[in-house]
């Protein structure tokens, strides 16, 4: 790796801190199962320096790690991506959506991207179940890729449970987090005893940046919202990555499956480009839009964003996997997505 590339990207990190975008960030590059480059820059929240052991909001970056859940009962036998929901989840049927598969609903065709899980049933798997059997459809399932921000995975987390009597976030931890030795790195359902740990999410406006609730609020952090969420470091998320490239959490047929293109060259309505979704993470592919990943990316490069603030992905071409996470939520979607393609590439053109 170059690390001169890499000095300069945390420089401009630090530039956008200094300029306002966020109060702190945190960086990391892997490479081959090690950390090469790790850099934690600014403020937690105002008055709290960041530090390695801050944890960043990791907003739709979570779905990658609930879909991995998902991942891993199909490696016991217990799914098959082609099921539909209601097989596992009977009442789901209700509405119309008895056709849904798990394809449609990780690639974001499921049809119900509005659906709203309410406060009151977070943390309650009976009440989740409850809720998502009774989301309603906007639109034929499979007529459309269109990003659902929190339903479908609100829907995973009831598969979750369904499938093995678990809480969705007892599952990640005992399955995921823990086996793969990132159990204090990486939260799916934040205790309260690490709250203090928690960097606070702000939102980017004209006046200043201010503290974004419910984000920063215990009852959020507690609930582990499944498709936003999460909790970690940015060391944690890359090596996340490095257990994905290295076949450490699922076998490598695994990883080919739900990282290849299920959706070709359709546009996702939501983000006005082809997606290539995956089940879970995005792809690169050959189009030329690129959302986050990096417009150098080789096709294989797979990862996932959250919203405004953080990208992470992971090359398996050259081994890389990479890892951005800020507090600040960016209201400029077009300068967020520049600047994401600035830094992913600058991480692109450091591979040797």
């Amino acid at each position: 790796m170059d690390i001169n590339r890499l000095e300069r990207m945390a420089a401009i990190v630090q530039q956008h801190i200094d300029e306002g975008r966020q109060h702190g960030a945190a960086i990391t590059v892997a490479r081959h199962g090690q950390v090469v480059f790790d850099r934690v820059l600014g403020l937690a929240a105002p008055g709290r320096p960041a530090t390695p052991d801050t944890l960043w909001l990791l907003y739709s970056n979570t779905k990658v790690i609930t879909a991995s859940a998902l991942w891993l009962l199909a490696e016991d036998g217990l799914l098959r991506f082609t099921d539909t929901i209601a097989r596992h989840i009977p009442g789901f049927a209700k509405h119309g959506k008895g056709e849904i598969t798990i394809i449609q609903l990780l690639t974001h065709q499921g049809g119900f991207p509005d659906a709203i899980m309410p406060p009151e049933a977070w943390g309650e798997p009976a009440a989740i179940a409850a809720a998502v059997c009774d989301f309603t459809l906007q639109w034929t399932p499979g007529s459309r890729v269109h990003y659902h921000p929190a339903a479908a995975h609100w829907v995973a987390a009831a598969l979750i449970h369904a499938i093995t009597g678990q809480d969705h976030r007892d599952f990640i931890r005992t399955r995921i987090t823990e086996p793969l030795g990132l159990a204090q790195d990486i939260f799916v359902g934040l205790p309260e005893s690490m709250h203090h740990r928690a960097a606070d999410m702000a939102d980017v406006t004209p006046g200043g940046l201010l503290r974004r609730m419910p984000e920063c609020g215990a009852a959020h952090r507690i609930a582990g919202v499944p498709g936003g969420g999460g909790y970690a470091t940015a060391c944690g998320m890359a090596l996340f990555y490095q257990a994905l490239l290295q076949h450490r959490l699922v076998s490598p047929r695994m990883l080919q499956y739900v990282t290849r293109n299920f959706t070709a060259d359709r546009v996702d309505t939501a983000m006005g480009v082809p997606m290539h979704r995956g089940l879970g993470p995005a792809a690169r592919g050959l189009t030329d839009g690129s959302r986050g990943l990096g417009s150098l990316a080789h096709p294989s490069v797979f990862g996932h964003g959250g919203v405004g603030s953080s990208h992470v992905w992971g090359d398996p071409d050259s081994g890389v996997s990479f890892a951005f996470i800020s507090n600040g939520r960016q209201a400029e979607e077009d300068w967020h997505l520049a600047r994401l393609d600035v830094l992913c590439n600058l991480v692109h053109s450091a591979i040797r």
